[in-house]
């Protein structure tokens, strides 16, 4: 207690005693790559993370060419998320792999003289929005160094990307694309769908990546971060670019392939859906999408709970107050469903007395995320035994 002035009389001091609650941060904001030549200038400047917050709204300032008018539309077919969209310019050259290669390398960014560009940008969306995005993609435009850019700027922001298997044109090249991954932040997605343009009044190939940024910020939100991508409907797909045969009950199939090989794939049974649960690395902790984004959201809600705790006077209570701090937001993911349990503690082997006496504190935590049901097995079993009384079934069946 700081040094009081001299007082004749009582003195009432209020003292805190209550657990503080770390604010869950936020999962479901998308961050989107794009090109849009006749979008709004002033509403989408080229290479600045742009804040939307209402996603009708840049509907209509979006134009019609360019890959942002139909990314957004397909996201608003799912949810009504918050974005934040870089605007890059088309790519230019004489050839189409000209073209292309312009157009990654406009999409890939640079960072120069502290000027952010393309993928880039995305770092620097916080500081100019106050908004990290969380859900990372490029939709028509994620050629591999685009994906290997995606991945990076997913470790430094904490976030997970869903690429493309860009140019596959069946399963075999799928999974060879495949292996040019390693990444626990991303996941790949092969094929697209097919849904209807009204322009031009028939099916058009869609792009599966659209569909699934907005498929996890709608899961995020109605039934939140620790459900997977796979197995729940989407809204607008008329069909698939590929033809996937897929068997609920068959391991020999082309999707049954496909996710044994870490690929997201789509199908079609009780509606369309995206069909996989697995990301791009041979890290058993964090072979499941759901893995990774629960160890996300759990670092940065604890980091970020705790910033007006720093320069504190570290006091055994304050320490105190930390940990049981953690342990009140477990309980309450574990009995939410979120994880199957965590705890924190204070280690004394860690914590030393030069350390302490440094400012420096360390507080261990461990959590257990819920995994997918992936392979769901029933036995059956044929027997005689409910033939034994049948004299006895006989005298008393109506």
């Amino acid at each position: 207690m700081a040094t009081q002035s001299f007082h004749h009389g009582i003195r009432v001091f209020e003292e805190g005693d209550s657990i503080n609650t770390l604010r869950l941060a936020s999962s479901a904001v998308i961050g989107m790559l794009v090109t849009a030549p006749d979008a709004d200038p002033d509403y989408f400047p080229l290479y600045k993370p742009v804040l939307v917050t209402n996603i009708s709204r840049a509907q209509g300032l979006a134009g019609t060419a360019g890959t942002l008018k139909p990314a957004l539309d397909r996201i608003a077919m799912q949810c009504r998320p918050v974005l934040i969209i870089v605007r890059v310019e088309t790519g230019v050259g004489d050839t189409e792999e000209e073209r292309e290669a312009d157009q990654t390398s406009k999409v890939v960014g640079t960072n120069l003289l502290g000027q952010r560009t393309g993928i880039q940008a995305l770092l620097a969306a916080q500081g100019q929005t106050g908004v990290r995005p969380r859900i990372l993609g490029a939709p028509g435009l994620d050629t591999k160094p685009v994906a290997d850019a995606l991945a990076s700027v997913c470790k430094d922001l904490r976030a997970f990307s869903y690429v493309y298997a860009h140019g596959a044109e069946d399963v075999s090249e799928v999974l060879q694309y495949r292996e040019g991954f390693g990444q626990r932040e991303t996941m790949l997605i092969w094929p697209n769908f097919m849904d209807w343009d009204t322009a031009t009044s028939k099916n058009v190939p869609a792009d599966a990546v659209a569909y699934a940024l907005g498929m996890r910020a709608r899961i995020d939100q109605e039934m939140g971060w620790h459900k997977s991508l796979s197995n729940v409907p989407i809204n607008g797909p008329t069909g698939l670019a590929k033809d996937i045969s897929w068997d609920l009950q068959s391991a020999s199939t082309d999707a049954a392939l496909l996710n044994q090989g870490d690929i997201t794939t789509v199908i079609n049974h009780k509606g369309y859906r995206f069909w996989g649960n697995r990301t791009c690395t041979s890290d058993t902790d964090f072979v499941f999408e759901v893995s990774v984004r629960t160890g996300q959201i759990l670092a940065d809600t604890i980091a970020e709970g705790f910033f007006e705790f720093l320069d504190k006077p570290m006091s055994p209570r304050l320490v105190r107050d930390i940990v049981e701090t953690i342990n009140a937001r477990f309980r309450t993911l574990k009995a939410d469903g979120y994880i199957l349990g965590g705890r924190a503690w204070f280690n004394e082997e860690i914590n030393t007395t030069e350390n302490l006496k440094s400012g420096k504190l360390v507080i261990d935590y461990d959590y257990t995320p819920v995994p997918p049901l992936e392979d769901l097995s029933f036995r059956q079993h044929i027997t005689d035994r409910y033939l034994v009384d049948f004299a006895t079934q006989m005298a008393s069946a109506r």
